[in-house]
């Protein structure tokens, strides 16, 4: 993912989500990023080519242990 694709995600989040705490940073894999709300990591968006298509894709995990707290 480059630089502007990663700042344009971070901001449809944030406007999304009304949480100027989301925060996206590159992985190593070059079509990922890391998706965290203050220090906590909360899924990851994948850059989806498929069909001539560009889309992202979000996966957030949800444990059950995350649904006692």
């Amino acid at each position: 993912m480059t630089k502007p694709e990663i700042a344009k995600l971070q901001d449809y989040l944030r406007r999304k989500f009304a949480n100027n705490n989301i925060r996206i940073v590159a992985m190593k894999a070059a079509d990922s990023a890391e998706v965290y709300i203050g220090e906590e990591s909360i899924g990851v968006i994948a850059d989806d080519k498929e069909d001539g298509d560009d889309s992202f894709v979000f996966r957030m995990p949800i444990l059950d242990i995350d649904l006692e707290e």
